[in-house]
């Protein structure tokens, strides 16, 4: 499942510092049960994760999940400076790992920047409610790679992916079939759903369960329909399953929208 359907996850930052390295710094051999999100905007260093050697340098973004066996050490010559922040999910949901490799090469732009620089004058500030306020900018800070991140994934979609889901865009309603779109495509069923897969992500059912959802949610905050109605209209003739679909994707029955 992609990151984007856990609706509820809340980083709980724990650490957070602006790390200006001295020659000898190094992070010493050991498991992590938190998540390491590491900034580097000058120098170079190298890391260790899972056994696995990463050089980075400035503009590199490093990401070591909870679970990672992580050790590091500064280049002599030109220590490292960067701003790591170590945080957990909210339980229970600190299993959930972001879509970033180990290392991300270039990452920082100057409003990630901005951002960071901000989170550390509320850090160290630490004034009435700063957790409020610098859990707000960290959760900027991860919409921010999470969305340069998908514009640049999506930039590599296949082009019959990209007008497949263009079609599933306009067409969520319809009784729509693997085999159909196979036909109107030209291609056999396995190989498009295969094909499906690799470039979004999710199954042909998981995507068109989570455009009519959505489109569910909207109706049913925005509209006189009943739940019924709401169900037929997004392509859901079962109103059992599509009220188990629907809470299974956003974690609350539909009856709930409509008692609100």
């Amino acid at each position: 499942m992609e990151l984007e359907d856990h609706h509820h996850l809340v980083p709980n930052v724990f650490l957070f510092v602006e790390r200006v390295c001295y020659p000898g710094w190094n992070i010493q051999k050991s498991k992590i049960s938190f998540h390491d999100l590491t900034f580097v905007v000058e120098g170079k260093a190298q890391y260790v994760v899972n056994g696995v050697k990463y050089n980075v340098e400035a503009g590199d973004l490093i990401y070591v999940p909870g679970g990672s066996i992580r050790e590091a050490h500064t280049c002599k010559k030109t220590p490292m400076h960067a701003y790591p922040f170590n945080f957990f999910w909210a339980e229970p949901h600190n299993h959930i790992q972001l879509p970033f490799d180990v290392i991300t090469k270039k990452v920082i732009t100057k409003e990630i920047l901005g951002y960071i620089r901000e989170f550390n004058q509320v850090w160290m500030n630490k004034e009435p409610f700063y957790m409020i306020q610098a859990r707000a900018l960290f959760e900027l800070i991860l919409h921010r790679l999470l969305s340069n991140n998908r514009r640049q994934t999506m930039a590599l979609v296949d082009l019959r992916i990209k007008k497949l889901t263009a079609f599933l865009s306009d067409h969520y309603s319809d009784d729509i079939t693997m085999n159909e779109l196979a036909r109107q495509f030209n291609l056999h069923p396995v190989y498009l759903g295969k094909l499906f897969k690799l470039n979004t992500g999710s199954t042909f059912k998981e995507y068109l369960n989570r455009i009519r959802i959505n489109n569910a949610e909207r109706l049913l905050s925005g509209s006189g329909l009943t739940v019924r109605e709401v169900a037929e209209r997004c392509g859901f003739e079962d109103l059992s399953y599509f009220s188990k679909v629907f809470k299974e994707l956003k974690g609350y029955p539909p009856s709930i929208i409509k008692k609100c």
